[in-house]
């Protein structure tokens, strides 16, 4: 039984990601997460309470993911400005991911406060993944520094995403020119 529920409870979240990427927090429905599954919507409440339960849950089993990937990335790196590059590049790599595009969704969407702050709080567990290689590159305030590079970057996949007239490359380039160069590019 307890296998069975936890089957189940994947393939909601399955649903709710695929949902999420190909119509954002508006296709995020429970009608249309039992749809999919073939469950009643009756059943969909046994799993999830609400909308925001589905998008915390998401964010607690993807996020970790995407960050794990991102720092295997910059471990990969041999150098404080390879470290700052591979953390944008690798983050604008996975935009087409399923799992990243279910995230951009989330936090683009309007939730509950406490689905706001785990999402703010990976976030920030992302950010300090490059802070002492900004340290390193002689940033007097690497903090700071870590926030503004995440800016590009979320203004980079918000680009990408809404399919801009510039190449998804160009975008990429620019925005690691920006990271490493600020906008002396």
């Amino acid at each position: 039984m307890a296998e069975h529920r936890s089957m189940q409870r994947a393939a909601l979240l399955d649903a709710a990601r695929s949902l999420l990427s190909e119509g954002g927090t508006e296709a995020l429905t429970f009608p249309a997460l039992a749809e999919r599954t073939g469950l009643a919507r009756s059943s969909v409440y046994e799993y999830f309470r609400s909308r925001a339960a589905v998008v915390e849950e998401l964010c607690e089993v993807d996020f970790p993911v995407w960050a794990a990937e991102v720092e295997a990335a910059m471990e990969r790196a041999g150098s404080a400005e390879g470290k700052v590059e591979a953390y944008v590049r690798q983050q604008l790599a996975l935009v087409g991911d399923r799992r990243h595009r279910a995230v951009v969704a989330i936090s683009a969407s309007e939730l509950d406060a406490g689905a706001r702050e785990k999402i703010r709080a990976a976030h920030g567990g992302l950010v300090a993944m490059i802070v002492e290689a900004l340290g390193e590159l002689g940033h007097g305030q690497p903090r700071l520094a870590a926030m503004l590079v995440q800016g590009v970057v979320d203004a980079a996949v918000r680009r990408i995403e809404l399919g801009a007239a510039e190449d998804p490359v160009v975008i990429t380039e620019a925005a690691v020119a920006m990271a490493l160069r600020g906008v002396q590019g």
